[in-house]
Protein backbone atom coordinates (compact mmCIF):
# COMPACT_ATOMS: atom_id res chain seq x y z
CA UNK A 1 0.00 0.00 0.00
CA UNK A 2 3.06 2.23 -0.01
CA UNK A 3 2.16 5.54 -1.62
CA UNK A 4 -1.58 4.81 -2.08
CA UNK A 5 -2.82 7.80 -0.09
CA UNK A 6 -0.19 10.05 -1.68
CA UNK A 7 -1.19 8.77 -5.12
CA UNK A 8 -4.84 9.65 -4.48
CA UNK A 9 -3.80 13.07 -3.19
CA UNK A 10 -1.58 13.83 -6.21
CA UNK A 11 -4.40 12.76 -8.53
CA UNK A 12 -6.87 15.13 -6.90
CA UNK A 13 -8.94 12.33 -5.38
CA UNK A 14 -8.83 13.35 -1.72
CA UNK A 15 -10.91 16.08 -0.15
CA UNK A 16 -11.13 14.76 3.39
CA UNK A 17 -9.94 11.79 5.44
CA UNK A 18 -10.31 10.60 9.01
CA UNK A 19 -7.36 11.16 11.39
CA UNK A 20 -4.75 8.48 10.93
CA UNK A 21 -6.03 7.32 7.53
CA UNK A 22 -2.81 8.18 5.69
CA UNK A 23 -0.68 6.38 8.28
CA UNK A 24 -2.86 3.27 8.20
CA UNK A 25 -2.86 3.11 4.40
CA UNK A 26 0.93 3.43 4.33
CA UNK A 27 1.32 0.66 6.91
CA UNK A 28 0.24 -2.19 4.65
CA UNK A 29 -2.56 -3.65 2.49
CA UNK A 30 -6.11 -2.71 3.43
CA UNK A 31 -9.53 -3.89 2.31
CA UNK A 32 -11.82 -1.04 1.30
CA UNK A 33 -15.26 -0.60 -0.20
CA UNK A 34 -17.33 1.87 -2.16
CA UNK A 35 -21.12 1.78 -2.35
CA UNK A 36 -23.09 2.31 -5.58
CA UNK A 37 -26.73 3.34 -5.57
CA UNK A 38 -28.91 1.17 -7.87
CA UNK A 39 -31.50 3.84 -8.72
CA UNK A 40 -30.55 3.46 -12.41
CA UNK A 41 -29.53 0.48 -14.50
CA UNK A 42 -26.24 2.07 -15.57
CA UNK A 43 -23.31 3.98 -14.10
CA UNK A 44 -22.49 7.47 -15.37
CA UNK A 45 -19.21 9.38 -15.53
CA UNK A 46 -19.76 10.85 -12.06
CA UNK A 47 -19.42 7.31 -10.69
CA UNK A 48 -15.94 7.08 -12.21
CA UNK A 49 -14.41 9.06 -9.34
CA UNK A 50 -14.99 6.41 -6.63
CA UNK A 51 -14.37 3.65 -9.21
CA UNK A 52 -10.91 5.10 -9.86
CA UNK A 53 -10.28 5.17 -6.10
CA UNK A 54 -11.03 1.44 -5.94
CA UNK A 55 -8.86 0.76 -8.98
CA UNK A 56 -5.88 2.64 -7.51
CA UNK A 57 -6.38 0.76 -4.25
CA UNK A 58 -6.09 -2.57 -6.07
CA UNK A 59 -3.07 -1.41 -8.08
CA UNK A 60 -1.43 -0.49 -4.77
CA UNK A 61 -1.94 -3.96 -3.31
CA UNK A 62 -5.22 -3.43 -1.45
CA UNK A 63 -8.40 -5.46 -1.85
CA UNK A 64 -11.41 -3.60 -3.30
CA UNK A 65 -15.04 -4.41 -2.58
CA UNK A 66 -17.75 -2.85 -4.74
CA UNK A 67 -21.02 -2.79 -2.85
CA UNK A 68 -24.21 -2.52 -4.88
CA UNK A 69 -26.93 -1.09 -2.66
CA UNK A 70 -29.77 -3.46 -3.40
CA UNK A 71 -30.89 -3.00 0.22
CA UNK A 72 -30.13 0.69 0.86
CA UNK A 73 -31.61 1.48 -2.56
CA UNK A 74 -34.99 0.57 -1.11
CA UNK A 75 -34.60 3.36 1.45
CA UNK A 76 -33.06 6.15 -0.65
CA UNK A 77 -30.05 8.32 0.18
CA UNK A 78 -31.01 11.95 0.97
CA UNK A 79 -27.42 13.20 0.37
CA UNK A 80 -27.39 16.07 -2.11
CA UNK A 81 -31.13 15.84 -2.74
CA UNK A 82 -33.63 18.65 -2.13
CA UNK A 83 -36.63 16.34 -2.21
CA UNK A 84 -37.28 12.71 -1.41
CA UNK A 85 -36.40 10.26 -4.18
CA UNK A 86 -39.26 8.26 -5.68
CA UNK A 87 -39.27 4.81 -4.12
CA UNK A 88 -38.46 2.08 -6.63
CA UNK A 89 -40.11 -1.32 -6.71
CA UNK A 90 -38.10 -4.16 -5.14
CA UNK A 91 -37.78 -5.95 -8.49
CA UNK A 92 -36.50 -2.76 -10.20
CA UNK A 93 -33.81 -2.25 -7.55
CA UNK A 94 -32.73 -5.89 -7.91
CA UNK A 95 -32.52 -5.61 -11.72
CA UNK A 96 -30.53 -2.37 -11.52
CA UNK A 97 -28.15 -3.87 -8.96
CA UNK A 98 -27.42 -6.79 -11.29
CA UNK A 99 -26.75 -4.44 -14.22
CA UNK A 100 -24.35 -2.28 -12.17
CA UNK A 101 -22.44 -5.33 -11.00
CA UNK A 102 -21.80 -6.28 -14.62
CA UNK A 103 -20.54 -2.79 -15.52
CA UNK A 104 -18.23 -2.52 -12.52
CA UNK A 105 -16.50 -5.66 -13.72
CA UNK A 106 -14.75 -3.63 -16.43
CA UNK A 107 -12.67 -1.65 -13.96
CA UNK A 108 -11.48 -4.15 -11.39
CA UNK A 109 -9.63 -7.46 -11.56
CA UNK A 110 -11.48 -10.35 -9.96
CA UNK A 111 -8.43 -12.61 -10.02
CA UNK A 112 -5.19 -12.77 -8.06
CA UNK A 113 -4.21 -12.50 -4.43
CA UNK A 114 -6.11 -9.22 -3.94
CA UNK A 115 -9.03 -10.04 -6.23
CA UNK A 116 -11.92 -7.59 -6.17
CA UNK A 117 -15.28 -8.70 -4.80
CA UNK A 118 -18.85 -7.68 -5.58
CA UNK A 119 -21.40 -7.67 -2.76
CA UNK A 120 -25.06 -6.65 -2.56
CA UNK A 121 -26.20 -5.32 0.81
CA UNK A 122 -29.66 -6.75 0.22
CA UNK A 123 -28.06 -10.08 1.17
CA UNK A 124 -27.85 -9.00 4.83
CA UNK A 125 -30.21 -6.02 5.12
CA UNK A 126 -33.25 -7.81 3.68
CA UNK A 127 -33.26 -10.31 6.53
CA UNK A 128 -32.25 -7.92 9.32
CA UNK A 129 -34.95 -7.88 12.06
CA UNK A 130 -36.15 -4.39 12.97
CA UNK A 131 -35.85 -4.88 16.72
CA UNK A 132 -32.29 -6.15 16.37
CA UNK A 133 -31.36 -3.16 14.18
CA UNK A 134 -32.83 -0.68 16.68
CA UNK A 135 -31.10 -2.33 19.66
CA UNK A 136 -27.73 -3.01 18.04
CA UNK A 137 -27.37 0.08 15.82
CA UNK A 138 -29.92 2.76 16.68
CA UNK A 139 -28.93 2.93 20.35
CA UNK A 140 -25.44 4.14 19.41
CA UNK A 141 -26.65 7.37 17.76
CA UNK A 142 -28.45 10.36 19.20
CA UNK A 143 -30.90 12.36 17.15
CA UNK A 144 -28.73 15.43 17.79
CA UNK A 145 -25.73 13.64 16.22
CA UNK A 146 -27.77 12.80 13.12
CA UNK A 147 -29.20 16.31 12.80
CA UNK A 148 -25.66 17.71 12.53
CA UNK A 149 -24.96 15.73 9.36
CA UNK A 150 -25.23 17.82 6.20
CA UNK A 151 -27.41 15.27 4.37
CA UNK A 152 -30.06 15.71 7.08
CA UNK A 153 -29.48 19.38 7.94
CA UNK A 154 -29.94 20.50 4.34
CA UNK A 155 -33.39 18.90 4.23
CA UNK A 156 -34.83 20.26 7.47
CA UNK A 157 -36.67 23.14 5.80
CA UNK A 158 -38.22 21.12 2.98
CA UNK A 159 -38.78 18.06 5.14
CA UNK A 160 -37.30 14.59 5.36
CA UNK A 161 -39.15 11.34 5.96
CA UNK A 162 -38.16 8.95 8.71
CA UNK A 163 -37.24 6.50 5.93
CA UNK A 164 -34.56 8.79 4.51
CA UNK A 165 -33.58 10.03 7.98
CA UNK A 166 -32.69 6.44 8.87
CA UNK A 167 -30.52 5.95 5.75
CA UNK A 168 -27.41 7.09 7.60
CA UNK A 169 -27.82 4.31 10.17
CA UNK A 170 -28.43 1.67 7.51
CA UNK A 171 -25.22 2.65 5.69
CA UNK A 172 -23.36 2.69 9.00
CA UNK A 173 -24.59 -0.86 9.58
CA UNK A 174 -23.20 -1.83 6.15
CA UNK A 175 -19.74 -0.60 7.15
CA UNK A 176 -19.90 -2.42 10.50
CA UNK A 177 -21.08 -5.61 8.76
CA UNK A 178 -18.21 -5.53 6.24
CA UNK A 179 -15.71 -4.64 8.98
CA UNK A 180 -16.69 -7.71 11.02
CA UNK A 181 -17.22 -10.18 8.16
CA UNK A 182 -14.70 -9.09 5.49
CA UNK A 183 -12.06 -7.13 7.39
CA UNK A 184 -12.94 -3.84 5.67
CA UNK A 185 -11.08 -0.92 7.29
CA UNK A 186 -11.71 1.85 4.77
CA UNK A 187 -14.78 3.24 3.02
CA UNK A 188 -14.37 5.68 0.13
CA UNK A 189 -16.88 7.82 -1.77
CA UNK A 190 -17.76 11.34 -2.80
CA UNK A 191 -17.59 14.20 -0.30
CA UNK A 192 -21.40 14.27 -0.13
CA UNK A 193 -21.12 10.87 1.61
CA UNK A 194 -18.87 12.12 4.41
CA UNK A 195 -21.65 12.13 7.01
CA UNK A 196 -22.87 8.64 6.14
CA UNK A 197 -19.36 7.16 6.00
CA UNK A 198 -18.18 8.69 9.27
CA UNK A 199 -21.35 7.38 10.94
CA UNK A 200 -20.06 3.92 10.03
CA UNK A 201 -16.65 4.76 11.50
CA UNK A 202 -18.44 5.86 14.68
CA UNK A 203 -20.52 2.67 14.87
CA UNK A 204 -17.45 0.45 14.52
CA UNK A 205 -15.64 2.42 17.24
CA UNK A 206 -18.58 2.05 19.65
CA UNK A 207 -19.44 -1.59 18.95
CA UNK A 208 -15.94 -2.99 18.38
CA UNK A 209 -13.67 -0.44 20.08
CA UNK A 210 -11.57 -0.43 16.92
CA UNK A 211 -10.52 2.18 14.37
CA UNK A 212 -11.88 2.28 10.81
CA UNK A 213 -11.28 5.03 8.25
CA UNK A 214 -12.92 7.19 5.63
CA UNK A 215 -11.48 8.92 2.55
CA UNK A 216 -13.72 11.04 0.32
CA UNK A 217 -13.07 12.64 -3.06
CA UNK A 218 -14.26 16.11 -4.07
CA UNK A 219 -17.48 16.56 -6.00
CA UNK A 220 -16.35 17.86 -9.38
CA UNK A 221 -17.51 20.94 -11.21
CA UNK A 222 -16.17 22.15 -14.53
CA UNK A 223 -13.91 25.18 -14.86
CA UNK A 224 -16.98 27.16 -15.96
CA UNK A 225 -18.86 26.18 -12.80
CA UNK A 226 -21.21 23.57 -14.27
CA UNK A 227 -21.96 20.21 -12.69
CA UNK A 228 -19.53 17.57 -13.92
CA UNK A 229 -20.90 14.69 -16.00
CA UNK A 230 -23.67 16.47 -17.86
CA UNK A 231 -23.96 17.09 -21.59
CA UNK A 232 -26.73 18.71 -23.62
CA UNK A 233 -28.36 15.29 -23.79
CA UNK A 234 -28.20 14.83 -19.99
CA UNK A 235 -26.11 12.29 -18.07
CA UNK A 236 -23.08 10.79 -19.81
CA UNK A 237 -23.51 7.07 -19.20
CA UNK A 238 -20.97 4.25 -19.22
CA UNK A 239 -23.53 2.04 -20.98
CA UNK A 240 -23.02 2.23 -24.78
CA UNK A 241 -26.76 1.71 -25.29
CA UNK A 242 -27.37 5.05 -23.51
CA UNK A 243 -24.29 7.04 -24.53
CA UNK A 244 -22.50 5.79 -27.63
CA UNK A 245 -18.70 5.46 -27.52
CA UNK A 246 -18.52 8.36 -30.00
CA UNK A 247 -20.68 10.61 -27.77
CA UNK A 248 -18.65 9.48 -24.76
CA UNK A 249 -15.38 10.36 -26.54
CA UNK A 250 -16.80 13.76 -27.54
CA UNK A 251 -17.73 14.56 -23.93
CA UNK A 252 -14.06 14.34 -22.91
CA UNK A 253 -12.79 15.96 -26.12
CA UNK A 254 -14.95 19.00 -25.40
CA UNK A 255 -13.32 19.57 -22.00
CA UNK A 256 -11.97 23.04 -21.32
CA UNK A 257 -8.19 23.28 -21.08
CA UNK A 258 -8.20 23.71 -17.31
CA UNK A 259 -10.50 20.72 -16.88
CA UNK A 260 -8.47 18.51 -19.24
CA UNK A 261 -5.38 18.92 -17.07
CA UNK A 262 -7.26 17.94 -13.88
CA UNK A 263 -9.20 15.12 -15.52
CA UNK A 264 -6.07 13.51 -17.00
CA UNK A 265 -4.94 12.95 -13.42
CA UNK A 266 -8.31 11.90 -12.03
CA UNK A 267 -9.68 9.66 -14.80
CA UNK A 268 -6.63 7.97 -16.34
CA UNK A 269 -3.83 5.73 -15.14
CA UNK A 270 -1.23 7.60 -17.19
CA UNK A 271 2.04 8.23 -15.32
CA UNK A 272 2.74 11.83 -14.41
CA UNK A 273 5.51 11.98 -17.02
CA UNK A 274 3.11 11.11 -19.86
CA UNK A 275 0.58 13.62 -18.59
CA UNK A 276 3.31 16.25 -18.57
CA UNK A 277 4.18 15.40 -22.21
CA UNK A 278 0.54 15.75 -23.30
CA UNK A 279 0.23 19.08 -21.47
CA UNK A 280 3.47 20.40 -22.98
CA UNK A 281 2.31 19.42 -26.47
CA UNK A 282 -0.98 21.15 -25.79
CA UNK A 283 0.76 24.32 -24.60
CA UNK A 284 2.82 24.46 -27.82
CA UNK A 285 -0.30 24.34 -30.03
CA UNK A 286 -3.57 24.63 -28.07
CA UNK A 287 -5.63 24.44 -31.25
CA UNK A 288 -4.70 20.78 -31.73
CA UNK A 289 -6.16 19.96 -28.27
CA UNK A 290 -3.54 17.33 -27.49
CA UNK A 291 -4.53 17.16 -23.82
CA UNK A 292 -8.20 16.63 -24.67
CA UNK A 293 -7.44 14.01 -27.32
CA UNK A 294 -5.24 12.08 -24.91
CA UNK A 295 -7.90 12.31 -22.22
CA UNK A 296 -10.75 11.28 -24.55
CA UNK A 297 -8.89 8.25 -25.93
CA UNK A 298 -7.68 7.01 -22.54
CA UNK A 299 -11.05 7.19 -20.78
CA UNK A 300 -12.97 5.78 -23.77
CA UNK A 301 -10.51 2.88 -23.99
CA UNK A 302 -10.91 2.24 -20.27
CA UNK A 303 -14.72 2.17 -20.44
CA UNK A 304 -15.40 0.78 -23.93
CA UNK A 305 -12.13 -0.82 -25.04
CA UNK A 306 -9.32 0.29 -27.33
CA UNK A 307 -11.11 -0.62 -30.58
CA UNK A 308 -14.06 1.64 -29.76
CA UNK A 309 -11.68 4.39 -28.66
CA UNK A 310 -9.87 4.16 -32.01
CA UNK A 311 -13.16 4.26 -33.93
CA UNK A 312 -14.37 7.28 -31.97
CA UNK A 313 -11.05 9.07 -32.54
CA UNK A 314 -11.20 8.40 -36.30
CA UNK A 315 -14.79 9.59 -36.45
CA UNK A 316 -13.92 12.76 -34.56
CA UNK A 317 -11.03 13.50 -36.91
CA UNK A 318 -13.27 12.90 -39.91
CA UNK A 319 -15.99 15.22 -38.65
CA UNK A 320 -13.96 17.93 -36.92
CA UNK A 321 -10.43 17.53 -38.22
CA UNK A 322 -10.93 18.17 -41.91
CA UNK A 323 -10.40 14.56 -42.99
CA UNK A 324 -12.16 13.28 -46.10
CA UNK A 325 -15.46 12.12 -44.64
CA UNK A 326 -16.80 11.16 -48.07
CA UNK A 327 -15.35 7.68 -47.64
CA UNK A 328 -16.16 7.44 -43.93
CA UNK A 329 -19.96 7.77 -43.81
CA UNK A 330 -20.63 4.11 -43.05
CA UNK A 331 -18.20 4.19 -40.11
CA UNK A 332 -19.56 7.54 -38.93
CA UNK A 333 -23.07 6.10 -38.89
CA UNK A 334 -21.88 3.28 -36.65
CA UNK A 335 -20.31 5.54 -34.06
CA UNK A 336 -22.54 8.62 -33.73
CA UNK A 337 -26.24 9.13 -32.93
CA UNK A 338 -28.56 8.04 -35.73
CA UNK A 339 -32.02 9.01 -36.93
CA UNK A 340 -33.80 7.03 -39.62
CA UNK A 341 -36.15 7.74 -42.52
CA UNK A 342 -37.51 5.41 -45.15
CA UNK A 343 -36.54 6.05 -48.77
CA UNK A 344 -40.18 6.81 -49.54
CA UNK A 345 -40.22 9.50 -46.84
CA UNK A 346 -37.09 11.09 -48.30
CA UNK A 347 -38.47 10.96 -51.84
CA UNK A 348 -41.46 12.98 -50.57
CA UNK A 349 -38.91 15.74 -49.77
CA UNK A 350 -39.65 16.38 -46.08
CA UNK A 351 -39.14 19.84 -44.60
CA UNK A 352 -35.72 20.23 -42.94
CA UNK A 353 -37.52 21.72 -39.94
CA UNK A 354 -39.41 18.45 -39.43
CA UNK A 355 -36.28 16.33 -39.93
CA UNK A 356 -34.33 18.33 -37.34
CA UNK A 357 -37.08 17.68 -34.79
CA UNK A 358 -37.22 14.00 -35.80
CA UNK A 359 -33.44 13.72 -35.37
CA UNK A 360 -33.56 15.27 -31.89
CA UNK A 361 -31.47 18.31 -32.85
CA UNK A 362 -34.42 20.61 -32.14
CA UNK A 363 -37.15 20.15 -29.54
CA UNK A 364 -39.83 21.83 -31.67
CA UNK A 365 -40.45 23.24 -35.13
CA UNK A 366 -40.22 26.78 -33.77
CA UNK A 367 -36.80 26.02 -32.28
CA UNK A 368 -35.69 24.53 -35.59
CA UNK A 369 -36.88 27.63 -37.49
CA UNK A 370 -35.07 29.97 -35.10
CA UNK A 371 -31.91 27.88 -35.42
CA UNK A 372 -32.07 27.98 -39.23
CA UNK A 373 -32.63 31.73 -39.22
CA UNK A 374 -29.48 32.04 -37.09
CA UNK A 375 -27.60 29.62 -39.39
CA UNK A 376 -27.12 27.25 -36.48
CA UNK A 377 -27.80 24.04 -38.43
CA UNK A 378 -25.83 22.35 -41.20
CA UNK A 379 -26.56 19.64 -43.75
CA UNK A 380 -23.49 17.70 -44.88
CA UNK A 381 -21.32 20.42 -43.28
CA UNK A 382 -23.02 23.20 -45.26
CA UNK A 383 -24.69 25.85 -43.11
CA UNK A 384 -28.39 26.28 -43.81
CA UNK A 385 -30.37 29.48 -43.34
CA UNK A 386 -33.53 28.74 -45.33
CA UNK A 387 -36.48 27.82 -43.10
CA UNK A 388 -38.28 26.47 -46.17
CA UNK A 389 -35.41 24.11 -47.03
CA UNK A 390 -36.44 20.54 -47.88
CA UNK A 391 -34.32 17.42 -48.01
CA UNK A 392 -34.19 15.34 -51.15
CA UNK A 393 -32.37 12.40 -52.71
CA UNK A 394 -29.78 14.90 -53.92
CA UNK A 395 -28.64 15.38 -50.30
CA UNK A 396 -27.63 11.73 -49.93
CA UNK A 397 -24.02 10.72 -49.44
CA UNK A 398 -23.05 7.18 -50.37
CA UNK A 399 -26.70 6.70 -51.38
CA UNK A 400 -28.15 6.48 -47.85
CA UNK A 401 -26.62 9.04 -45.46
CA UNK A 402 -27.21 12.71 -44.60
CA UNK A 403 -25.02 14.32 -41.94
CA UNK A 404 -26.93 16.82 -39.79
CA UNK A 405 -25.27 19.20 -37.35
CA UNK A 406 -26.39 21.66 -34.68
CA UNK A 407 -23.83 24.28 -33.72
CA UNK A 408 -20.24 23.05 -33.77
CA UNK A 409 -20.42 19.82 -31.80
CA UNK A 410 -23.79 18.05 -32.06
CA UNK A 411 -24.00 15.65 -35.00
CA UNK A 412 -26.68 13.15 -36.00
CA UNK A 413 -26.44 10.82 -38.98
CA UNK A 414 -29.70 10.52 -40.90
CA UNK A 415 -29.78 6.98 -42.26
CA UNK A 416 -32.16 6.13 -45.11
CA UNK A 417 -33.71 2.67 -45.02
CA UNK A 418 -34.81 0.82 -48.13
Amino acid sequence: MSGFFEQLSRRGLVQDATPGAAERLNAGPVTAYVGFDPTASALHVGNLVPVMCLAWLQRSGGTPIALVGGGTGLVGDPSGKRAERPMLAVEDVAANAEALATQLGRFLSFEGSNAARMVNNADWLARLPLMEFLRETGKHFTVNYMLQKESVKSRMETGISFTEFSYMLVQAYDYWHLFTTAGVELQMGGSDQWGNITAGVELIARKEQKQAHAVVAPLLVTASGHKFGKSEAGNVWLDPARTSPYQFYQFWLNAEDQDAERWLRIFTFLPEEQIAVALAEHANDPGRRAAQRTLAWEVTALVHGEDEADRAARTSLAVFGGADIETDYAELAGTMPNARLSREELQAEPALVDVLVHAGLASSKSEARRGLQGRGFSVNDQQEGDVARRLSVADLRQERFVLLRKGKKNYVMLVIDG
